[in-house]
């Protein structure tokens, strides 16, 4: 049963009185449809500094990603030197994890390449679901996987051109976040009007 907030709208998560950042993601971001590479550039990144957190953690630094990463510029990202590199490892306002810091130097220079090769990220993400975005019917979390085929797929495929941190339940939140999958549940005041 999801928790009912002040405006009576239930939510999938972010439903706490001191979660309105987490609400606000919900209501304005999750499982809505990006086409926009700088957008699937900046959410690639973050997701893949999740891995082994809660989301939750990476969206209250997502400020600090911003300017730790110029603002997700890919091209700066890709042209990052280790000394910058190095300095935010000391920066609080990002996870610290060294390989996670370098991943998006190098997970830069892959998107930049995959651009190149398909005129845009968007493009070659998108094609993974003939460019139609999953319309799941969950009830609830549990019957939520955390990977399926198609994110086995991308994830694959990322790991071979050089990504890092881009495993399939990585891959498989990237998508419910970037909306190539709408798993809005069925009692969420976002799941009709999604569809």
């Amino acid at each position: 049963m999801l928790a009912v907030n002040k405006n009576d709208k239930h939510r999938c998560f972010g439903n706490k009185p001191n979660q309105k950042f987490y609400a606000d993601y919900h209501d304005h971001e999750w499982g809505i449809p990006v086409y926009d590479d700088h957008t699937l550039f900046e959410m690639l990144i973050l997701e893949g500094a999740q891995a082994g957190l809660s989301w939750e953690t990476v969206l209250k630094k997502r400020q600090g990603y911003r300017n730790a990463f110029y603002h997700f510029d890919v091209v700066k990202v890709a042209s990052m030197n280790d000394s910058e590199l190095e300095a935010l490892r000391t920066n609080d306002a990002i996870i610290k994890n060294r390989l996670k810091i370098y991943a998006a130097r190098t997970n830069a220079q892959v998107f930049i390449r995959i651009q190149k090769e398909y005129n845009s990220f968007a493009k070659y993400l998108w094609s993974f679901v003939h460019n139609k975005p999953i319309k799941n019917h969950w009830k609830n979390f549990q019957q939520v996987p955390t990977t399926t085929p198609i994110s086995d797929a991308i994830s694959t495929d990322l790991k071979k051109r050089g990504m890092k941190f881009v495993g399939s339940t990585i891959i498989y939140a990237y998508m419910q976040a970037v909306g190539l999958v709408d798993d809005h549940l069925q009692d969420c005041w976002k799941y009709n009007q999604l569809r």
